[in-house]
């Protein structure tokens, strides 16, 4: 957040009114209208006591939170009941449509109503802590998941020994929360902890998220004996390269050993395809335009033409080895105007290949809204079961979890006619969701700028805004000329770059 240079006035700041739709909720307006009512102190000492007083509000409104989502529980239930519904069916698809209404992935959604179950039902004391600001939402979190592996009986035992709504936690940082709470739970059941812990390599895993600066996150969960050795090995051989003159500082020796020893090659070029796509103006007349990395991301566009060149960032000194890799161009035609993906429809059940590129390439994520996991589903949006034909605008990529919990009794889901490829998502208790397929690089649209109401003149002239050069209406493109010249419009190129890791 960009810090403002001027200085603060002495006068009282009355908050902005936000004015937020909210569907029905008795007394959540007039909350609303509370907040909106808000003035900002001047004081210093008024102020600190305004920021504490609102995190307190915060942890209520997390405690009613809870409340409202056990009771939806238990209301769909009995209409689930109702309706026929078998008993091991009963329950399912709730926690996706609270993710929903809080704007949540599906994922959290449900460990949000398994958290609120835990308070409402087994941990009343935390819960206490909670709507009285003793506890945030978070280090709620925490005690319910060290105490998850409880019984009902042990779990209460170990909220009544803590007590936290009693000042336990006052001035504990989350570390020694943890920790207090572990203990109380080992004390209670050894062996059931004992067990978990021996559960827990079951779970161990690999997993890769996007980082800032075109940066990941490599991810590894292992049981700590490996976990040691593996670090003790990079440390070691980062210790040995730096005795020997090696300039990279640690951490870069590192990271380089493991891809080193993970791919077999020093840049960890190897032989799978990455999809990088990008405007034509991009890759062959340095336009700015960013390109999308699939599985990650926005990129700028110098760094998708220099992976595309070969010049990867710096690898061992020592490596002599080509680091240069096939690449392969393939067109996607898209409407100029919108930037929507030309449509091809197919009469059989399952997705053909072609089409599964296609849909992923324009979905990118899972189009669940507010869920960004990487696509593993590409499934109808009407069912085929139900006449939905086997076509582009029937077809989205969506994360295994949300392809199962449309098929919930009462979740339906349509197309809507739009520039891009809109669909709409409509939950059992009759409320509706949007999801848009995000827009592909050179067709990003800004929203219309209301016109800004008049101002007093400036008391000095502001100098001219710059006026951006015009593009060339036309430009060709033949072997024998240069690149710059090179255009088509309204074309995408989607290039399979050979490595190693998946993105997804």
């Amino acid at each position: 957040m960009e810090r403002n240079g001027e200085s603060q006035t002495a006068t009282a700041v009355s908050a902005v009114p936000v004015s937020l739709p909210v569907p029905g909720g008795s007394g959540v307006q007039e909350l609303l209208a509370v907040l909106g009512s808000f003035r900002v102190s001047a004081d210093s000492n008024e102020l600190i006591d305004q920021i504490r007083g609102l995190e307190d509000a915060k942890s209520a409104i997390a405690a009613l939170q809870a409340r409202t989502a056990v009771a939806f529980d238990l209301a769909q239930r009995r209409e689930q009941t109702a309706t026929g519904d078998p008993s091991p069916d009963l329950g399912q698809g709730v926690g996706a449509q609270i993710a929903l209404a809080r704007r949540e992935s599906p994922n959290r959604g449900s460990r949000l109503l398994g958290l609120a179950k835990a308070l409402v039902s087994e941990m009343p004391r935390t819960m206490a802590a909670l709507e009285t600001g003793q506890l945030n939402e978070w280090r709620a979190t925490l005690l319910v998941k060290e105490t998850a592996c409880l019984s009902i009986e042990d779990r209460a035992a170990v909220d009544q020994e803590l007590a936290p709504d009693t000042g336990t936690f006052n001035g504990a940082g989350d570390k020694t929360i943890t920790a207090l709470a572990r203990a109380a739970a080992y004390r209670r059941d050894p062996r059931t902890v004992t067990q978990r812990a021996a559960r827990a390599a079951s779970e161990r895993h690999v997993s890769l998220r996007p980082a800032p600066d075109t940066m990941t996150i490599l991810t590894a969960l292992l049981p700590a004996a490996q976990g040691v050795a593996a670090y003790t090995a990079l440390t070691r051989a980062a210790d040995s390269a730096r005795a020997g003159g090696d300039t990279r500082t640690r951490g870069q020796v590192m990271a380089d050993t493991l891809v080193q020893r993970l791919t077999g090659t020093p840049g960890g070029i190897s032989a799978i395809n990455i999809q990088l796509v990008m405007t034509d103006r991009t890759l062959f007349q340095a336009d700015t335009e960013p390109a999308r990395l699939q599985g990650y991301g926005t990129i700028p566009a110098g760094w998708a033409r220099t992976l595309l060149t070969g010049a990867q960032s710096e690898v061992s000194p020592e490596s002599t080895e080509d680091k240069a890799f096939n690449v392969y161009l393939r067109r996607l035609y898209t409407a100029p105007a919108s930037g929507e993906l030309l449509a091809m429809d197919s009469k059989t059940r399952l997705f053909p290949p072609g089409m599964r590129r296609f849909i992923q390439t324009r979905d990118d994520t899972c189009r669940t809204p507010y869920c960004d996991a990487p696509i593993r589903h590409i499934d109808h949006i009407i069912p085929w079961h139900n006449g939905g034909p086997t076509s582009l605008e029937n077809g989205a990529g969506l994360c295994e979890a949300c392809n199962h919990t449309k098929e919930n009794p009462g979740r339906n889901a349509k197309t809507i006619p739009g520039s891009r490829h809109h669909l709409e998502i409509s939950t059992p208790t009759g409320h509706t969701y949007q999801s848009k397929a995000p827009p592909l690089p050179g067709h990003t649209r800004f929203p219309a700028i209301s016109p800004a109401p008049p101002s007093p003149a400036p008391t000095s002239p502001a100098p001219p805004l710059p006026v951006p050069a015009e593009a060339p209406e036309t430009a060709s493109w033949s072997p024998a000329s240069p690149a710059s010249h090179f255009s088509m419009a309204g074309m995408r190129l989607e290039n399979d770059v050979l490595h190693r890791t998946s993105w997804n």
